[in-house]
């Protein structure tokens, strides 16, 4: 048996559990599982992986997808680039770190982009933040983070002013703010500038429409949330685990 699984704190639902058990069934793969791995630090995946001697590739999430990489034999280029792993293939012991969260952003927004979408702001610093931010950067789009904890370099939600929001018309919430169960939560940025020709992108995708996009979508923009990126990055992790 071939088991595959997840790594993250807490891990309270699965969409990969879910979708790679009903991709085992839908396709007769009958020799793999994939399970749940709530581990309470990241310093105990090694112990993990040698108490489960049938894991061959792990997807990692919230909060370790930086914090895993000292724990890993090598990083692939893209992994290595971005700063953040939420892919690992498990080869005779040896860990690989990949990701294919910059994968399943750019081929899940890309035909939403017009001419006018030629910068982006990016709420949230975590890893997944990173992947975004890689791909923004290969598409020519320029972007800045918007954190409640700024460095220099980074934006305060509270500069987000009038002359801001027209500059950016692309927003990509990276956090976990609006996520199931707290779906009365959003980020909190002024929606009232919001206008038509704003794009909002949420790597959220329970619930289907978070309070970010309603608010996105009465104003207008275009919307979209994080499913169909979660079903790439994870068709891209099957790939990477059967290579």
């Amino acid at each position: 048996m071939r088991k595959f699984g997840l790594i993250g704190y807490p891990l309270t639902h699965s969409f990969s559990q879910t979708y790679f058990n009903e991709k085992f069934r839908r396709e007769n793969i009958s020799d793999c599982r994939y399970d749940l791995y709530p581990i309470t630090s990241v310093g105990k995946l090694p112990a993990l992986i040698q108490a489960q001697r049938e894991l061959v590739g792990l997807n990692v999430t919230i909060p370790y997808k930086e914090q895993v990489i000292p724990f890993l034999n090598k990083l692939d280029f893209y992994a290595e680039e971005i700063g953040a792993v939420n892919v690992i293939r498990i080869v005779d012991g040896k860990r690989i770190g990949y990701n294919t969260d910059v994968f399943g952003f750019m081929h899940s927004i890309k035909n939403l982009l017009q001419p006018f979408h030629s910068a982006a702001l990016i709420l949230g610093t975590g890893g997944s933040s990173k992947a975004v931010a890689f791909g923004l950067k290969k598409m020519g789009i320029e972007y800045d983070f918007v954190s409640r904890n700024p460095d220099e370099k980074e934006l305060r939600y509270a500069d987000l002013d009038a002359e801001v929001m027209h500059q950016y018309k692309i927003i990509i919430n990276t956090t976990p703010v609006g996520m199931f169960p707290k779906v009365d939560d959003c980020p909190p940025i002024p929606y009232e500038l919001i206008t038509r020709s704003h794009l909002l992108f949420d790597l959220i995708y329970n619930p289907d429409e978070t309070l970010f996009l309603k608010k996105g979508k009465e104003r207008g923009a275009t919307i979209k949330n994080g499913l169909e990126m979660l079903q790439l990055q994870a068709e891209k992790s099957w790939e990477i685990w059967n290579s």
